[in-house]
């Protein structure tokens, strides 16, 4: 991806293998936007189904079980949508990145090294605080200690046009592996394996009355509302569009991009750091050192299949928690490995990515096939 360097009033782009991801979905049509998003969707059923079938397994009973593993079972559905809180949050937060066209790729570690801090602190400051305020805090503490993790790959960036791909997946290795020594050492709890001490259940966060999905769902749906409002119809999201677009254009125009960038990083690792805390104190209540949900990287797709829009991420956020949820249930069904629900994201991502080459080609007007590919027509 290209970096941007303010020097003496002008920005220096140079050309990278990388380009950025597109700003946003607009100046499409509705049933382009439609076809973008859905069609990956039902192409990767298509083939994950003939890979069932190759293997001996009942495609229909497969998906049929995901559905009722993880939305028709009371339990399920209810899991599905206690799953889809960190998952908003995290991609709410890539949003603001990406549509700056700044690749933040250190998801994991900014919320694996969040998760550490909240579950190593929690027990003593919840102890100590009535549970709401300990709540609040501790959401603070994550969402700063996330945006912080974010500081040395925007201010490369902003001051040095370092590539952000490369310093946040460095930072990233390296808060994942911080995260597992504070766990194993300053934070480690009474029990033999590596693992901080439990939340009693009583300091947990509270849940929407008559389910068992806690309110930090409602925390995430209002995060991406807000995240949808910012970019609709704040100057703030405006700058960070037009940065996002052209970096040149947005320095004539007198945005400050080397403040802008660390501003949407900043905003990224916070929202992030955000879903860490959502997680530990509403789900598990502890964290063990070997513990890693890997949702960065899973992420990423549905952020692209949802155009950048925060409400728009709202319907694939529950497709990802019914395959996570629902698939394990298949999975166990079916007696198949359950990274096989992570074998569909894959082909799913893959899909996604030639939908959308094909779209950006008849979008500049130019043919889908090239030349030889193309069918002959004989004049008389």
């Amino acid at each position: 991806m290209s970096g941007t360097v303010e020097t003496s009033g002008t920005v220096e782009t140079p050309s990278t293998a990388f380009e950025a991801p597109p700003a946003s979905g607009r100046g499409e049509g509705i049933a382009g936007r439609l076809a973008l998003s859905i069609g990956p969707v039902i192409l990767a059923l298509i083939v994950c189904g003939v890979l069932l079938a190759v293997i001996n397994r009942d495609p229909i009973a497969f998906y049929r079980d995901i559905l009722q593993g993880g939305l028709l079972r009371a339990s399920g559905l209810q899991d599905s949508i206690t799953r889809m809180a960190p998952v908003l949050l995290m991609a709410a937060g890539l949003i603001v990145a990406f549509r700056a066209s700044l690749w933040n790729l250190g998801a994991d570690g900014q919320y694996l090294l969040s998760a550490a801090m909240v579950a190593g602190i929690a027990p003593t400051l919840l102890t100590m605080v009535p549970a709401p305020i300990g709540w609040v805090v501790l959401g603070l503490v994550a969402m700063a200690i996330g945006a912080a993790w974010t500081l040395v790959p925007s201010l490369l960036k902003a001051r040095y046009g370092l590539n952000e791909i490369v310093t946040t997946l460095m930072m990233t290795f390296i808060g994942i592996n911080l995260a597992v020594v504070l766990v194993s050492g300053p934070f480690d709890g009474p029990v033999a394996v590596p693992q901080t001490a439990v939340l009693p259940p009583e300091t947990m966060l509270p849940d929407i009355p008559g389910t068992t999905i806690h309110i930090g769902f409602v925390v995430a749906l209002v995060a991406c509302l807000t995240t949808y409002l910012v970019f609709a119809r704040t100057p703030f999201g405006m700058r960070l569009d037009v940065m996002g677009t052209n970096a040149r254009a947005a320095v004539h125009l007198g945005i400050d991009v080397p403040r802008l960038i660390v501003m949407a990083f900043l905003i990224s690792g916070g929202l992030i750091g955000l879903a860490a805390a959502m997680d530990i104190q509403g789900i598990f209540g502890y964290m063990r050192a070997d513990w890693d949900p890997a949702y960065g990287l899973a992420v990423v797709p549905l952020v692209f299949l949802a155009r950048m829009n925060a409400l728009a991420l709202i319907p694939f956020a529950a497709l990802f928690s019914l395959l996570s949820i629902g698939g394990l249930y298949a999975a166990r069904r079916a007696a198949i490995p359950s990274d096989f629900v992570l074998l569909f994201m894959g082909i799913l991502l893959l899909f996604m990515v030639g939908t959308q080459y094909l779209s950006d080609k008849r979008a500049r007007g130019e043919p889908l096939l090239p030349a030889r590919l193309r069918p002959s027509v004989a004049h008389g």
